[in-house]
């Protein structure tokens, strides 16, 4: 806990100074769980903005100072999940909009500017945002924030409402669908190659 539960308290009972205290605090932490699950740092400021907004607006339905964190992380996926969706259906969208052709140009161009080392990263972070891409964002939210936050199961089950053998069970099952797409994906450019 990153606050008293006293500073929490008065938050909720709309006092300003306690509630700005709150996002100093929790801001930077966050901002960086929402990078890890859009993967846009263009957008995360955005997203953070949405999940303080919907924490001041909401923050007097929170049952108990305890459960501030869980429910914080709570309010914090959900944007995540908005965005993800939102931006799903813009890119779309425009990608409907150009040809194959452009979509080539446009990959050669960014290609040119990028120097080997951020390449490398670059690709990187595109093969893992692709194989997440294929599992739903259910099991991309919860990996990251198991995998990447290091939530502990207890603190996943006040996020998700359920047990922690539940949650095992969500996890081992997401991790099954992360690995088939990494086996798909793997046998698809294994085939890609074989044909040239």
């Amino acid at each position: 806990m990153l606050v008293d539960y006293e500073l929490i308290r008065r938050a909720r009972e709309g006092d300003g100074p306690a509630f700005n205290q709150l996002v100093a605090a929790y801001r930077k932490r966050i901002l960086g769980t929402i990078a890890r699950l859009i993967g846009r740092p263009e957008d995360v400021e955005d997203v953070g903005q949405e999940v303080f907004l919907r924490l001041y607006y909401s923050l007097d339905q929170l049952r108990s100072a305890e459960v501030f964190e869980p429910w914080l992380y709570r309010l914090t996926a959900n944007a995540a999940y908005d965005y993800l969706r939102k931006r799903r259906r813009r890119m779309e969208s425009r990608m409907a909009d150009l040809s194959e052709q452009q979509v080539l140009l446009a990959d050669a161009v960014a290609g040119e500017k990028i120097d080997r080392d951020e390449s490398q990263k670059k690709r990187i972070r595109e093969a893992v945002d692709a194989l997440l891409d294929r599992v739903s964002e259910e099991d991309r939210v919860l990996l990251t924030l198991k995998e990447v936050e290091g939530l502990s199961l207890k603190e996943l089950g006040e996020i998700y409402h359920v047990k922690e053998n539940a949650l095992k069970v969500r996890l081992f099952r997401a991790r099954q669908r992360v690995l088939k797409a990494f086996t798909a994906a793997h046998k698809q450019a294994a085939g890609v190659s074989s044909l040239r």
